[in-house]
């Protein structure tokens, strides 16, 4: 039988900029798939504006970083040979590997240019407030370090559809770049009007040339990294049918095994369903709604009630479709989308996406081994290793859930013959100690099931129906199932 199947996003936002990320994901790969993680998603490989970049100021996306361009060859993760040898590592032990493309916009151009644009509003894209000017804008791409290999595309103002910088006078804004079938795109998030445009220079994908281009790249950056899949970036700033061509054009070239998620930030379900639909479900897409009901649940205490902890989640209407997570590194203390589930709630808001039967959940680096940067964060490994060690051993068959009471709530799995001593009793609870009446099966009957976080000491024996009180502490959870056997038992 299958095993679940676990991704660790392999970042966060400061992790060292030394050029050794791609060495610890090598040396880590044995641990990952110990502990039950079978994929990874990596920070974006292609060469940015700056060695120290997260790697989402994109300048030249054929550089993995193996040329002397923006200060260094390599990346901030590392060089080209050092990525392809971790992949390998992890492919040795079976890991998936998905790499994170940035396709909305460029930075550290090489050149500038002089061309004409309109400011808008930044609040309402769509409102012009200025005559058709001229600026210069840096939104030439030469990338002489690298020259024509792997592609001799250069980009140019004909290629974007807006830029943040006048660089003729030092002003910034928004500027809607002219030029015939120059416009923002319509098939994008309707935030501030229209939110085609992001940052920096913006990616025009009502350019037949920039769509090709990118295909192509997209194709390449599989066969070069023979990675598993792909993580899109900031998918609500691009066409979605460009997105929607862009998947099936990859799993045309790889096959329908190739696997891609979208970032789509919105934690509106409606907006989330309506997206899936416009790209007739050709990705998956986090489940942001959830992420900021687990965000609410830890701010919220015991006044939340944990029976509605799914309520408008993607997991709850698209289950298939959703990838689900707790943190990541957008939403970590200062980062632009900040919104930190609380350390007392971590556990739980894992137990949640982990334990249960539907999602593709995301374990993050920076909850998993620490946040870095000038306000640090211990990481939480001793906290959810049980729970991957209970996806992976317990975490099977049929779901029944307790979901009866605001502040304390369970479910059980009813396990599966294929996979020995597997099933368990998950109990989350957000007030006072208690606990919660559940039934596992009658043919437990008389087994002796402990606590797999530790957090509570006593074992609890299955009744002759099958069913037993499942404690839990205040603000805590636990998650029961059968031990291993003991070496006396063996």
């Amino acid at each position: 039988m299958e095993r679940n199947h676990t991704m660790m996003q392999f970042f966060e936002w400061h992790v060292d900029p030394d050029g050794k990320h791609w060495d610890r994901l090598k040396d880590s790969a044995s641990e990952l798939k110990a502990i039950g993680i079978d994929s990874v998603w990596i920070p974006p490989a292609t060469k940015s504006s700056s060695p120290d970049d997260t790697g989402y100021s994109i300048y030249d996306l054929y550089d993995l970083g193996e040329f002397d361009q923006k200060g260094s060859v390599r990346t901030k993760y590392g060089t080209k040979d050092q990525l392809l040898a971790a992949i390998a590592a992890c492919k040795e032990q079976g890991i998936s590997v998905y790499a994170d493309l940035v396709m909305n916009h460029k930075a550290g151009a090489d050149e500038k240019e002089k061309f004409q644009v309109i400011e808008v509003k930044e609040d309402n894209r769509n409102e012009e407030i200025s005559k058709p000017f001229d600026i210069e804008g840096w939104t030439k791409f030469n990338f002489a370090g690298r020259g024509d290999k792997y592609s001799s595309f250069k980009w140019n103002f004909t290629h974007f559809n807006g830029t943040d910088y006048n660089a003729k006078d030092g002003d910034t804004g928004i500027y809607r770049i002219i030029g015939e079938n120059k416009h923002w795109n319509e098939n994008v998030d309707d935030g501030f009007g229209n939110y085609d445009y992001l940052m920096f220079a913006n990616i025009d994908y009502n350019n037949p040339l920039v769509r090709e281009e990118m295909i192509s790249w997209g194709k390449w950056l599989v066969n070069t990294l023979s990675c598993d899949g792909f993580r899109l970036d900031a998918i609500k700033h691009i066409d979605h049918n460009f997105v929607q061509e862009f998947a099936q054009a990859m799993y045309e070239e790889l096959g329908d095994k190739f696997y891609i998620v979208g970032e789509f930030w919105n934690a509106d379900l409606g907006d989330c369903l309506a997206y899936l639909d416009a790209v007739e479900n050709s990705i998956d897409i986090f489940d942001v709604p959830l992420h900021y009901r687990l965000q609410a649940a830890a701010q919220g205490g015991k006044e939340f009630d944990l029976t509605t902890i799914f309520d408008g989640s993607l997991v709850k209407e698209r289950p298939l479709q959703a990838v689900t997570i707790v943190d990541n590194h957008d939403t970590q203390p200062g980062e632009a989308l900040q919104s930190w589930v609380d350390d007392w709630f971590k556990q739980s808001a894992y137990a949640l996406i982990l334990l249960r039967i539907d999602g593709y959940p995301v374990v993050f680096y920076g909850d998993y081994y620490g946040i870095g940067g000038d306000n640090p964060i211990p990481g939480k490994k001793i906290a959810i290793d049980p729970l991957l060690y209970a996806r992976y051993h317990k975490a099977y068959g049929e779901q029944v859930d307790y979901f009866d009471h605001p502040n304390t709530i369970g479910w059980v799995r009813m396990g599966v013959p294929e996979i020995d001593r597997s099933g368990c009793a998950v109990v989350i609870c957000n007030g006072e100690e208690g606990f919660k009446h559940m039934c596992v099966g009658e043919e437990r009957a008389g087994e002796v099931w402990l606590d797999l976080t530790n957090t509570r000491e006593e074992h609890v024996t299955i009744g002759e129906d099958g069913c037993a009180d499942f404690p839990v502490n205040a603000g805590s959870v636990s998650v029961w199932a059968l031990p291993e056997l003991d070496v006396s038992e063996e």
